[in-house]
C-alpha cells in the first residue's frame, strides 16, 4: 500500500518533467506549462515522502524529476553572463490596458519618472491614447506607430527617438490582435526595430491553434542584420515550446537574463485566484546588454508592467546596421 502512494504521488511530477521536457504545448497541457515553476518547488513533497517511507525506486524517480525540474526553472532566478556593447542605454516598458481599463496616469508617471524611451502598449484604445496624451505622453514620447482599437485588439508603439518604416502586423487569432512596428533610431546606436508583440491567448482549447500560429508568426531575430527589440504580452512562458523556438532564432529574454525571470506579470492583479505567471517579456537581440529588470504594478490591468534597461552596440558595431 505505502509503495502504491508512493508512485501515485511521484507520477504526475514525472509527467509533468515529461512534457515540459519534450514540448507537448497540446490541449490543456498549454495552460498548465505555464506553473512549471510552481510544480517544480511541489516536487520536492514527494521525493521525501519516498525517502521517508524508504521506497527506493519512488524515490530515484523523483529526485530525477527534481532534479530536471529544477534545472529548467532556476536559471531563471540566476543571471547570466552580459555582451559588452558600447553604445547608448535605453529604457523600453511593455503595458497591457486590459481594453484600455488601465490607470493611464500610473503609466505616465512611471515614463516619466523613469526616463522611458520606448513603450509599447497592448489592448490600447482610442480612449487610452486621448487620457495618455492629456496627461503629458505625447511630450515624453512625441514618436508613435498607433492602432487605437475599442476592445483588446489595439497596439501602440511609443519612442523619444524619430521612428522611420512603421506598421500594423495583423495576427490571425480569434481576437483579432494587432502589433505597432517601427525602427527607432537611438542615437548612437544602430537603427533598432521594435515591436509589440500580443499573440492570441490559449484560454479555452479551441484557441491553442492560434496561439500557436501567432507565436510563429512572430518576428524572428536577425543575429546578422539589424537590432531587434520585440516586447509585450506573449500569453506564454519560457516553458512554452512556440516561445522557446521564437528565442532561439536569436533573442534573449531580458528578465531571465538578469536573474528576474520568475517575476510574476499576470494572474491575480484584478482578483482572480490565480497563482503570478510570467507572460510579459522583453525579448532582446543578444547583441543587447540587460542591465535591469522590473516590474512594477498597473491598476485596472491583469497584467503589470515590465521595465528593462539595456545598453545598446555602437553605431559602428560589426553587423549592428544589418
Amino acid at each position: 500500500m505505502w509503495t502504491a502512494l508512493c508512485w501515485l504521488a511521484v507520477a504526475p511530477g514525472a509527467g509533468w518533467a515529461v512534457a515540459r521536457l519534450v514540448g507537448l504545448d497540446r490541449g490543456p497541457l498549454v495552460q498548465l506549462l505555464a506553473f512549471t515553476p510552481y510544480v517544480a518547488a511541489g516536487s520536492l513533497a514527494p521525493l521525501v515522502l519516498a525517502l521517508a517511507l524508504r521506497r527506493r525506486w519512488p524515490a530515484v524517480v523523483a529526485a530525477l524529476t527534481t532534479v530536471v525540474l529544477l534545472a529548467l526553472v532556476v536559471p531563471r532566478a540566476l543571471p547570466t553572463t552580459q555582451p559588452s556593447p558600447g553604445g547608448p542605454t535605453v529604457r523600453v516598458l511593455t503595458a497591457n490596458l486590459l481594453a484600455g481599463a488601465a490607470d493611464p496616469q500610473t503609466l505616465v508617471d512611471l515614463v516619466r519618472t523613469e526616463r522611458v524611451d520606448l513603450l509599447v502598449v497592448q489592448e490600447f484604445t482610442p480612449t487610452a491614447e486621448a487620457e495618455l496624451d492629456r496627461l503629458g505622453l505625447d511630450r515624453l514620447l512625441p514618436y508613435r506607430q498607433l492602432n487605437p482599437v475599442v476592445g483588446t485588439p489595439g497596439s501602440g508603439l511609443y519612442a523619444r527617438h524619430p521612428i522611420s518604416d512603421g506598421g500594423i502586423r495583423q495576427l490571425r487569432g480569434g481576437w483579432g490582435f494587432t502589433q505597432a512596428y517601427a525602427t527607432v533610431a537611438v542615437p548612437g546606436a544602430p537603427p533598432v526595430r521594435v515591436e509589440s508583440a500580443h499573440p492570441a491567448a490559449p484560454y479555452a482549447l479551441d484557441q491553442t491553434g492560434y496561439w500557436r500560429a501567432d507565436l510563429a508568426a512572430q518576428p524572428a531575430a536577425t543575429p546578422d542584420g539589424p537590432l531587434s527589440i520585440l516586447a509585450g504580452d506573449f500569453n506564454a512562458t519560457l516553458d512554452h515550446a512556440p516561445l522557446r523556438a521564437l528565442l532561439d532564432t536569436g533573442y534573449a529574454d531580458a528578465a531571465a537574463s538578469v536573474g528576474a525571470g520568475l517575476t510574476g506579470t499576470w494572474g491575480p492583479y484584478d482578483g482572480d485566484a490565480i497563482p503570478p505567471v510570467v507572460i510579459d517579456h522583453v525579448l532582446v537581440d543578444r547583441r543587447i546588454a540587460v542591465r535591469a529588470v522590473a516590474v512594477h504594478p498597473l491598476p485596472g490591468s491583469d497584467h503589470r508592467m515590465v521595465l528593462a534597461e539595456l545598453r545598446l552596440p555602437g553605431a559602428d558595431a560589426p553587423g549592428g546596421g544589418g
